[in-house]
C-alpha cells in the first residue's frame, strides 16, 4: 500500500545515522500526464489533470515566502521579476502557465513561483539577510556511463534528485507533444515547465544546485525555463548554446546528452565551464569542480552541503570498481548507496544543517536511445523503478 509522502516524519538538523535495514516502504509511482496542441492548451490541459498536486507544490513555496517574513505585496514583485524573464525569455512558456493557472484553478502567480521556485526562494532568503544557502542544504548526484563503458554500448544517463520530501506528493512525470511533433519527457513538480528528462530527438538533460558569489548579482532566466527550452530542442548543438548563454540569476550545474556525445556544464548566472567524462565516467555533486571556474569565482554552497565533497567521487569509485563494463544494475546500486548515512549518496529523510528537510526523492535512469525513463520513488526505502516511455505508457519493472 502506498505510503503519503508529506507525512514523513522529520529528524532535527544533525539526526544520528539511523540503518536503512528496516523494511522497505512502497510508494505510489509518479502520475503521468501527456499534453499536446498549442501553448494554451498544453497548459489547460495539464492543469486540469493534476489541480492538487498544483496547489500543494504552490502551498508548499508559498509557505516557505511566509516563514521569511515576506509579505503579499513582496512576493507578488518577487515573482514578477522572474516571470517577466520568463516572457521575456520564451513568451510560449507565460502562454503555456497560463493555461496550466486556468486548468488548475489557481492564480498565475502561484505557477510562475513554481517556475521560479529555485530563484524566488534564495532571493527572498537574500532579502531576509539569511544568505544566499538553500535550506534544502545542496541536492543531487549525478552518475553517466559512456557507451565505451557501458555493458549494453548504450549511454547511461543517471541522476538521484535530492530535495525536500513535501515534493514527492507534488511531483509528476510530464509527456509534452510539441506542434512541430516533437515529444519529450520530463520529472517536474506539477505546475512546472521541465526539470529532468529526455526527447525524442535522443537529448537527455539532468540539472543539480550550486552556488557561487555571483548569484543574484544580476536577475535572469528561471531555471525551469532554460530546461524546457533545451528539451524542445532537435540539435544537442543548440541545446548547449541554450544552457552556456542564457543570462541566469543563479548558478546551477545542467548536464546534457544526445548519441553517445555528454557534456556538463557547471553554469555561474554569466558564465559557463564544461567538464567532459573521464574514463568514461563523468559523476558530479553540488559543488564546482571545473579549474577554470574555481580561479574565477568563489564556491559559496560547500559550508552547508559538505557531503557534496565525496559523493561524486563514492559513486566514481563505486562505478570503476565494476570492470570495464557498468551495467544500469551497477549504476542503480551506485546511486542506491547509503554509506556515511544520512548523509549518503542516497539520502533518507532528515532535517539540514540551515533547518530545511531533505531526502533523495527520486533516482532516476534516462534511455534516451530506448526512449524511457526508470524512475524510483524515495529509494532510500527501496528502489522500486517504473518505467515510462516516449509513447505515453508507464509500468512497474521491479
Amino acid at each position: 500500500m502506498a505510503t503519503a509522502c508529506a507525512s514523513n516524519s522529520m529528524a532535527a538538523p544533525n539526526p544520528e545515522p539511523r540503518p536503512l535495514s528496516h523494511p522497505p516502504m512502497k510508494y505510489a509511482p509518479f502520475p503521468l500526464v501527456s499534453i499536446s496542441g498549442s501553448p494554451y492548451e498544453r497548459g489547460l490541459q495539464y492543469g486540469k489533470a493534476v489541480p492538487a498536486r498544483i496547489a500543494h507544490s504552490a502551498r508548499h513555496y508559498r509557505g516557505e515566502l511566509d516563514k521569511l517574513g515576506m509579505s503579499p505585496a513582496a512576493q507578488a514583485a518577487l515573482i514578477k521579476e522572474f516571470a517577466d524573464q520568463i516572457q521575456g525569455f520564451d513568451p510560449a512558456h507565460t502562454e503555456e502557465m497560463r493555461g496550466i493557472a486556468e486548468g488548475a484553478g489557481c492564480d498565475f502567480d502561484d505557477v510562475a513561483l513554481i517556475n521560479a521556485r529555485t530563484e524566488v526562494i534564495a532571493k527572498a532568503r537574500l532579502l531576509a539577510r539569511m544568505g544566499n544557502v538553500d535550506p534544502a542544504e545542496g541536492e543531487c548526484t549525478a552518475a553517466l556511463v559512456m557507451p565505451a563503458r557501458s555493458a549494453t554500448g548504450q549511454l547511461i544517463h543517471a541522476h538521484n534528485w535530492d530535495w525536500d520530501p513535501d515534493a514527492c506528493d507534488s511531483t509528476i512525470v510530464l509527456r509534452v507533444t510539441l506542434e512541430t511533433g516533437l515529444v519529450f519527457l520530463t520529472l517536474v513538480e506539477a505546475g512546472g515547465l521541465a526539470r529532468h528528462g529526455f526527447n525524442s530527438a535522443g537529448i537527455g538533460l539532468t540539472g543539480n544546485y550550486l552556488s557561487s558569489d555571483r548569484d543574484y548579482t544580476q536577475s535572469g532566466v528561471p531555471l525551469s525555463s532554460v530546461r524546457r527550452a533545451v528539451l524542445c530542442q532537435e540539435h544537442v548543438a543548440i541545446a548547449m548554446q541554450l544552457i552556456a548563454a542564457t543570462p541566469k540569476a543563479c548558478s546551477s550545474n545542467m548536464i546534457v546528452s544526445q548519441a553517445g556525445w555528454v557534456i556538463d556544464f557547471e553554469c555561474a548566472p554569466d558564465e559557463s565551464f564544461t567538464l567532459l567524462p573521464q574514463d568514461g565516467i563523468l559523476t558530479h555533486s553540488n559543488h564546482f569542480m571545473s579549474e577554470v571556474a574555481l580561479g574565477k569565482l568563489r564556491e559559496a554552497g560547500l559550508k552547508n552541503a559538505v557531503d557534496t565533497y565525496y559523493r561524486a567521487w563514492r559513486v566514481r569509485e563505486l562505478l570503476e570498481a565494476c570492470g570495464p563494463r557498468i551495467a544500469v544494475a551497477d549504476v542503480r546500486r551506485a546511486l542506491g548507496d547509503d554509506w556515511a548515512t544520512p548523509y549518503s549518496v542516497c539520502r533518507p529523510p532528515r532535517g539540514t544543517l540551515t533547518g530545511g528537510r531533505t531526502a533523495t526523492v527520486a533516482t532516476l535512469v534516462l534511455d534516451t536511445a530506448g526512449g524511457t525513463m526508470d524512475i524510483a520513488v524515495m529509494p532510500s526505502f527501496g528502489q522500486s523503478f517504473t518505467r515510462y516511455g516516449l509513447a505515453g505508457d508507464a509500468h512497474s519493472i521491479d
